[in-house]
């Protein structure tokens, strides 16, 4: 909602590259692709073979491998200080209960980074390649057009049995078009842990069960296409996701937020006396 902690919290964006000039081919698609190292390929073919076009079929898509083990072991390292330093704060809910942490309904701990803070240099790169990513895929996109995304959230499933109910990431316009999580978990064996992403898609007969292994990357759309819940986990369960903005629509939302924040401001209690 534009008046929602989420739109607080991110009104300022952050920018991404200049596009640059897209190729042609596509390629067959597949439920994950295997990268191996990611600096020996290119993020260009990745995102307009695969990315794009699985986006477009079936509204998700996820690459493994995604940074290989060093460069997703820094980062992991970083999520868990971050997580045992005692920085991470109970997730809270938007709509009409925004504000408020439910743990029934919402079980994780959360925090906003930004990637330039000390310490998060993994982190940086780790975005910097999404951004990347992204901006390759470029006018593709459909009514898109994507300049800006969130800051990265932090988040840890304690491993209590806590999850995230069904739910729409952006239900009523708030500028999100892509969601785009990184997992963490190594050794991660569903049957036990649980922690499974579980996407619903829009008019289809069919569910769709994303492990939460490490180094995997997970694209899909952040509308009312995809519902979505995180089944109960029972290890510790962690997760850094992004979102990116679709401008125009980002922008109404921004000038909606504006117009309920001066309207309140102009608002005073009666005088019972």
């Amino acid at each position: 909602l534009p008046g929602s902690a989420w739109s607080r919290r991110c009104l300022s964006g952050h920018r991404l590259p200049t596009r640059a000039p897209a190729g042609q081919q596509r390629a067959r698609l597949r439920s994950a692709m295997p990268l191996g190292h990611i600096m020996r390929l290119d993020l260009e073919r990745i995102a307009l073979e695969y990315v794009v076009p699985c986006l477009h079929d079936i509204g998700f898509c996820y690459l493994d491998n995604f940074l290989g083990e060093v460069v997703g072991d820094c980062v992991l390292e970083r999520v868990k200080r971050m997580h045992r330093d005692g920085e991470l704060a109970d997730g809270q809910l938007a709509g009409p209960s925004r504000g408020v942490a439910k743990r029934h309904l919402r079980g994780d701990q959360i925090k906003w980074i930004g990637g330039t803070e000390e310490g998060c240099e993994a982190i940086n790169f780790l975005l910097t390649l999404i951004d990347r990513l992204v901006m390759y895929c470029g006018s593709r996109l459909g009514k898109y057009y994507v300049k800006e995304r969130s800051k990265a959230m932090v988040a840890c499933y304690p491993g209590n049995g806590t999850g995230y109910v069904r739910h729409v990431d952006n239900p009523n316009g708030d500028g999100r078009c892509i969601t785009c999580i990184y997992y963490l978990n190594k050794n991660w064996d569903s049957k036990l842990h649980g922690g499974i992403l579980r996407i619903f898609p829009e008019g289809k007969s069919y569910v769709a069960d994303v492990e939460p292994i490490f180094d995997r990357l997970l694209f899909f759309w952040s509308d009312r296409r995809n519902p979505h819940e995180v089944q109960p986990s029972y290890a510790t369960r962690y997760a850094m996701t992004v979102w990116y903005f679709d401008a125009e629509e980002r922008a109404e939302a921004k000038k909606k937020f504006r117009n309920l924040t001066d309207a309140r401001k102009r608002e005073a209690p009666l005088n019972e006396d």
